[in-house]
């Protein structure tokens, strides 16, 4: 199993996208990049801790290869604002990949480059690419967020 990390807005809407994919093992909700140590959401969410709401993948690299991954991460959320997905604002929603070894770092640039230069986006990608650091999974009731909802029967944010 490898792993790689993603922020692209909502944490819920990306873990339920990522849990679907064929390959990935698991997505779980979780925070990283800020200076706070054991952020909470409420901290988080006061956008003052340095955060990023992100899913960790632990995916099967047999089944789906990082460069699928990355093809997926820009179809399912616009990489092209800053600190912002649709109603979402702050630089908790920023887009960005976080590497864990430089094949990973290489291989994120490169489909950054291909992703700018599709002409798919009206505007420049800005999506950061930096070095995994410490993640802290969010609390429980984050997690599989839409899942419980719909078990639930109860409609789900539309972010």
């Amino acid at each position: 199993m490898e792993k790689a990390m993603f922020g692209a807005g909502c944490f819920w809407c990306v873990e339920d996208e990522f849990r679907n994919l064929p390959g990935v093992i698991s997505a779980t909700s979780g925070y990283t990049g800020g200076h706070t140590e054991n952020p909470t959401y409420q901290d988080v969410c006061t956008d003052e801790t340095g955060h990023a709401e992100v899913i960790l993948v632990e995916y099967d690299p047999k089944l789906i290869t990082f460069d699928k991954l990355l093809e997926f991460i820009w179809t399912m959320h616009d990489p092209t604002t800053l600190n912002r997905q649709g109603p979402d604002e702050g630089s908790q929603y920023r887009s960005a990949i976080y590497y864990y070894n430089e094949e990973q770092k290489k291989t994120a640039e490169r489909s950054k480059k291909k992703a700018d230069e599709s002409g798919a986006f009206a505007n420049p990608i800005v999506t950061e690419i930096t070095a995994a650091t410490k993640f802290y999974k969010a609390e429980e009731y984050h997690q599989q967020y839409f899942c419980k909802m719909r078990e639930k029967g109860l409609p789900t944010p539309k972010h």
